[in-house]
């Protein structure tokens, strides 16, 4: 007596309405919670004409935090790359003690408010802080300067790539790296022409991550910049303050340059996830 597979339609459990009702409950969450807003940012941003638009990004505060954003992330982000393929590739290829210390701390700004990370360094670097007297005796800036908000974007940034990363590399193993080495090849050979090929769509996706949390970052940047116009407020700084000015129009106008990257970021991200699933 044969015996054939079940059909697709035999091992759902839930009947067709309640599949509906599921989807449908999902897409109205979608709706509500994310297509909603993003229209209302760009109604409100063009509620005046395209010509209010452009003055609004045009204007050189506005220039200024756009400068800044991009020099923050331009440094935060091939930080964390190097810092975590590094981390990613002791925890993942090698046993050693503390190791699992590691990983705890790698998860820290997960946990931890970006509020609270940006007070430690105003705690640390401040004029009141443990650094701050020898600071100031060297005319050394951090905090309300550039370095402390590139150095609270690292922070709060870190994890992205090495928390994806390890899992990815720990699935591998150390086959193919074992294989190169046995055959004659150099510790960087091996990780240049085997690691970083196997690892590499992984890595864009933590790049991709990680550059957007770094454009997108307010808690933290917010308690170390010191609100300066034109000198350390970052995009979303900028937006608070043109919102907090009731400059509405301004203030959305600027906030659609973040939304535009959110839906680039979601885009490529997309791209990344089907290319890694092609692969797998």
């Amino acid at each position: 007596m044969s015996s054939s597979a079940p059909s697709p339609s035999r091992t759902r459990t839930e009947p067709a309405p309640v599949r509906w009702a599921l989807i449908i409950t999902a897409l109205l969450f979608l709706g509500l919670f994310l297509f909603v807003p993003l229209a209302a940012v760009f109604a409100q941003a063009f509620e005046k004409g395209w010509d209010a638009y452009l003055a609004a990004i045009r204007e050189p505060d506005a220039l200024a935090a756009v400068k800044l954003t991009l020099i923050t992330a331009a440094i935060s982000v091939p930080v964390n790359l190097i810092f975590g393929v590094v981390a990613a590739w002791a925890i993942a290829k090698f046993e050693f003690r503390g190791k699992q210390l590691l990983i705890t701390l790698i998860d820290l700004p997960f946990s931890v408010s970006p509020v609270i990370s940006g007070l430690i360094y105003v705690l640390l670097f401040g004029l009141q802080g443990w650094l701050g007297p020898w600071l100031q005796a060297h005319d050394i800036k951090i905090i309300f300067a550039v370095p402390g908000i590139v150095l609270a974007t690292v922070f709060v940034t870190f994890p992205f790539v090495a928390r994806e990363l390890i899992p990815l590399m720990e699935a591998q193993g150390k086959d193919e790296e074992e294989a190169a080495i046995t055959l004659g090849a150099s510790g960087f050979q091996t990780f240049w022409r085997v690691t970083i090929p196997n690892i590499k769509w992984g890595l864009l996706y933590g790049v991709i991550l990680c550059n957007a949390r770094a454009m997108g970052e307010f808690g933290a940047v917010s308690v170390v910049s010191g609100h300066i116009r034109g000198s350390t407020n970052t995009i979303p700084l900028h937006v608070e303050i043109l919102y907090n000015e009731y400059n509405y129009v301004a203030a959305f106008a600027v906030a659609s340059l973040l939304a535009l990257l959110a839906l680039v970021t979601l885009v490529v991200k997309s791209f990344v996830e089907w290319r890694m699933r092609e692969l797998s």
